[in-house]
């Protein structure tokens, strides 16, 4: 027990696990964005959005998440010299925020489509009936209820979110979770499985929490049939 006890002592545990709150946070945010614009492109009559939405998610859902991350930081930082501003290390962290969000806006926008499908085909056709265009009836009855709808799905991308997190190490965000648990493994190696252990606890206790909360509100929300 000391042994464990002595690793949130001689390691930033605790911190490393809030810069992966903080890089899932705003992923998030910037992924429900995207997201949700995808989705909205997906289903819009217009041919050319619904292709350029179906291309994003096909391309990005089959590119892995590493490739994406490396991408920002070896292709935009390091050749195109694009620097989002905070510094060196704050900069690095924006660039994983923006490779996170990107790649899960593929997922953020199947779920929202998932959603879609759950409202009555009634609903878009009395929007019609009344003379509201696409946007109108998107915005204003058909989006509020897909996300009614889609509640376990986001649910289940940002808990997939908060466990991606950790490849913002390869971005060279040096102060996150798994970066630091490799360097407590350097450091101690010969206390691998307790160090190991902390970290994965600070995940469950991190993600059981929003699991909770995703079941509760498809609950509270669920539509009456």
């Amino acid at each position: 027990m000391d042994t464990f006890i002595s690793i949130f002592t001689e390691f930033d545990v605790a911190g490393a696990l809030w810069v992966n709150i903080k890089l899932t946070f705003f992923a998030a945010i910037g992924a429900t964005v995207l997201g949700t614009i995808l989705a909205m492109m997906r289903i819009s009559p217009v041919a050319s959005f619904a292709a350029i939405g179906t291309s994003y998610v096909n391309i990005i859902r089959n590119t892995p998440l590493t490739i994406i991350i490396l991408f920002g930081v070896l292709a935009l930082n390091g050749q195109l010299g694009l620097d989002l501003g905070g510094g060196f290390q704050q900069n690095f962290f924006r660039l994983a925020v923006m490779g996170l969000a990107i790649y899960h806006a593929a997922f953020v926008c199947e779920s929202i489509r998932s959603g879609v499908n759950t409202v009555p085909q009634g609903q878009a056709e009395a929007a019609r009936a009344i003379g509201l265009a696409f946007m109108p009836a998107a915005r204003m009855i058909i989006l509020p209820q897909a996300f009614r709808g889609a509640i376990v799905p986001l649910g289940n991308v940002l808990i997939a979110l908060i466990k991606n997190s950790t490849v913002a190490a390869v971005g060279s965000v040096s102060v996150e979770a798994s970066a630091t648990m490799g360097n407590a493994l350097d450091a101690r190696g010969d206390i691998v499985l307790p160090i190991f252990l902390a970290f994965a606890a600070g995940f469950v206790i991190i993600v059981i929490p929003v699991g909770l909360l995703t079941t509760w509100l498809s609950k509270k929300l669920a539509v009456s049939q």
